[in-house]
């Protein structure tokens, strides 16, 4: 168990450090698009939001790649397909039990499961203030000013 956590750890501390950098690379996009939107169709704020959630999208893939990897490296799967298919199913969830490790490394799927509930729930934050700004402009595109989205 020790091994695990001494392995699993620096990966999810690898991958946090992925997600951030992507986070805040999505977020000043989102800001620099945002000054350069001045009309209240809906064509440049969805631009923006699917440029953000792409970005977001590529961090998570790359999370998943990553432990992939490392599950390949510790023989757990001979090819990285695989690998990544069981990644990516244990990075949302705890799996489907379709694929499992063996009994040395499966608490390295839990760890993954943790890391991956936390990124998408740190990428779903992220994306609130395009939301938000989004809402707004069709708020005040259809009359209501004074309503706020909070």
């Amino acid at each position: 168990m020790l091994m695990n956590l001494l392995v699993g750890l620096p990966v999810m501390v690898a991958c946090l450090v992925l997600q951030s950098i992507l986070m805040v690379l999505a977020i000043r996009y989102y800001f620099r698009r945002l000054t350069f939107i001045t009309n209240t169709s809906i064509w440049p704020d969805l631009a923006s939001l699917s440029g953000v959630m792409l970005l977001l999208v590529v961090g998570i893939l790359g999370q998943i790649a990553i432990w992939a990897l490392l599950f390949v490296l510790l023989d757990e799967f001979q090819l990285f397909d695989a690998a990544f298919y069981h990644s990516a199913v244990n990075f949302g969830s705890l799996g489907y039990g379709d694929v499992v490790m063996s009994d040395d490394h499966k608490l390295l799927g839990a760890l993954e499961a943790i890391n991956g509930v936390l990124m998408i729930g740190v990428s779903t934050a992220a994306l609130m203030p395009p939301f938000k700004d989004a809402v707004q402009k069709v708020l005040v595109k259809e009359g209501f000013e004074n309503k706020k989205v909070s």
